[in-house]
């Protein structure tokens, strides 16, 4: 008997020379939560678990070409997108997906690595907010993200809905704030769509090794979505998922170590 298929994810992200994040994070999150993943690398870093030390952005023939080549070929039910980099990567990007009229887009912002370097110029932040968003099913901040997204300083929940609504107004269906650097509700993420807010408890585990988490979460996600999961029931799998991917992190390098995206079957 034939195997069946799965459902085919296409991540676009940086690659992470030291595994814990981007690219390589987001293929075995994805393959853990039963979907097939696919790939178009953005730009290429140089990095380990004390941060990201340089970062080459590809041009984008090549990207454009990984893009257009997955969809000549995959049938994609959901997309994630990552690190972006650019102001060009991010309008390309978007135009690519756009005319392919993809339903399931994740985006999760990333504009900061842990060590502070920035991975999404301010140029790349405004398009990002004019481009992608408005494709997006679900948009995946932190709080960090989602202050620099929205310009509402997150104290609150009240902070963290209307950070969301600005979020929202960009286009999108709809806004997930996690809430893993939020001190005041740790382990709390807040999803809007536009008329209701859903509360995501989690554990809050007091860990080293968070490298990845915000990757593997979204790739989670988008994973569930394409295998036709509805939005909320897809972040409450996923977000169980991060629980113990943290919780079973690795204990490698001399800095911030990888949580485990594949965690049960070691």
């Amino acid at each position: 008997m034939p195997t069946k298929s799965p459902p085919q994810v296409l991540t676009i992200a940086g690659s992470d020379s030291g595994g814990g994040a981007g690219i390589q994070a987001d293929i075995q999150a994805i393959a853990y939560n039963e979907a097939f993943a696919v790939s178009a690398i953005t730009a290429i870093t140089a990095q380990n678990t004390r941060g990201v030390i340089n970062v080459f952005e590809l041009p984008l023939s090549i990207i454009t070409s990984q893009i257009e080549a997955i969809f000549d070929d995959f049938k994609i039910s959901a997309v994630k997108t990552g690190m972006l980099f650019s102001q060009s990567i991010v309008r390309q990007v978007a135009c690519l997906l756009k005319a392919r009229k993809v339903n399931n887009l994740v985006v999760d912002p990333i504009i900061l690595s842990k060590n502070r370097y920035p991975l999404l110029s301010t140029e790349g932040i405004k398009a990002l907010q004019s481009d992608l968003i408005p494709l997006a099913r679900l948009v995946t901040p932190n709080v960090d993200e989602a202050e620099q997204l929205s310009g509402v300083k997150i104290v609150s929940i009240a902070d963290a809905q209307k950070a969301a609504q600005i979020i929202l107004a960009m286009g999108c269906q709809a806004v997930l704030i996690k809430g893993g650097h939020w001190r005041q509700h740790r382990g709390l993420d807040l999803l809007y769509d536009g008329h209701t807010t859903t509360r995501f408890q989690g554990t809050w585990i007091r860990s080293k090794n968070t490298h990845g988490t915000g990757c593997v979460y979204s790739a989670a996600i988008a994973a569930h979505l394409a295998s036709g999961k509805t939005l909320e029931n897809a972040i409450e799998k996923s977000k169980a998922y991060i629980t113990e991917a943290i919780r079973h992190g690795f204990r490698i390098g001399h800095g911030i170590g990888p949580v485990n995206p594949a965690q049960r079957l070691l």
